[in-house]
């Protein structure tokens, strides 16, 4: 089943006459994503990729009936991009721009907040890799060839480090049923724990791999809900070990303010609660492997 987009997800591409969102685009139609528009406002009529584009989404969705979106539109104008979406009745949307500015991130948040949960949107991203269910669709920027078609759903909020994860498992024969970049940003649409309650509804994903980070509560709530309501087996793997207090590493969400945001106070905390930690990113793989082979000999 994988979750968030399957075959038959009715995706359109927000900015796709962009030369980066025609570039995805196209290797997203190549893939075998369900692409069945653009939205441009001032190309509407036009064609692109062979597919139709829109002034409006909500055009898009009137006229394919869209129900997901991917947004590769620049920062200035990327959250009104995200709140259109919303507005049109897009059931999700991946928004891969890195820079929105927090203020504007917070409009999204509150914007979203005033649909009931049956018409709610819900948001990956942003400054995200993206979501991919390998041999059935994606929509982001993820090399689709290092995915391979399993059980394991992976969750991070570093695209390369998701990257690194699934190929490493690939070539242990260990597949992927969806990977999920929730972004580095320190306000996104979708949080770790918002994910893992995908996966354990999931019947075709039988263990998750979460992928995370210095900075921010996420990975501690997370561990809260995987020890209260997880069946399946989760293993972490948390970037920056080495990492001064108070000072920003890489995605902007990364900055060690309180206690618990620190790598290490993060591997202990999830520890706690049972989950199988990599001690290195080259380990992930292996890591996996280990739990899934303890899994079946206990079953």
């Amino acid at each position: 089943m994988a979750i968030l987009i399957t075959e038959k997800t009715r995706v359109i591409v927000q900015g796709m006459s962009g030369r980066i969102g025609q570039f995805h685009a196209e290797d997203m139609i190549k893939h075998g994503t369900n692409v069945v528009g653009g939205v441009t406002p001032g190309k509407g009529g036009e064609r692109l990729l062979d597919r139709p584009l829109f002034n409006t989404v909500r055009e898009a969705v009137e006229a394919t009936g869209a129900e997901a979106s991917l947004v590769f539109v620049p920062p200035p104008f990327a959250a009104d991009a995200i709140m259109e979406a919303a507005d049109a009745g897009i059931k999700t949307a991946v928004c891969v721009t890195d820079g929105i500015p927090s203020q504007d991130m917070m409009k999204v948040k509150r914007f979203l907040k005033r649909y009931p949960a049956d018409r709610k949107m819900r948001l990956v991203g942003p400054n995200c890799a993206g979501i991919i269910s390998p041999g059935k669709g994606f929509m982001g920027i993820m090399p689709p060839h290092i995915y391979m078609p399993g059980r394991v759903g992976i969750v991070g909020r570093s695209g390369t480090l998701g990257y690194e994860a699934a190929s490493q498992m690939k070539a242990l024969g260990i597949g992927v049923s969806t990977s999920v970049g929730i972004g580095g940003d320190p306000i996104n649409g979708s949080s770790f724990r918002d994910i893992l309650e995908l996966f354990e509804a999931d019947p075709e994903t039988d263990a998750v791999m979460m992928i995370g980070e210095i900075g921010g509560p996420q990975e501690a709530e997370a561990a809260i809900y995987a020890r209260d309501h997880m069946t399946k087996p989760v293993v972490a793997y948390i970037a920056g070990l080495s990492a001064p207090k108070g000072r920003k590493m890489g995605h902007a969400g990364a900055i060690i303010s309180a206690f618990g945001e620190s790598a290490q106070e993060k591997v202990e905390i999830l520890s706690a609660a049972g989950i199988t930690i990599a001690p290195n990113p080259s380990a992930m793989g292996e890591t996996m492997s280990r739990v899934l082979s303890t899994r079946r000999a206990a079953a």
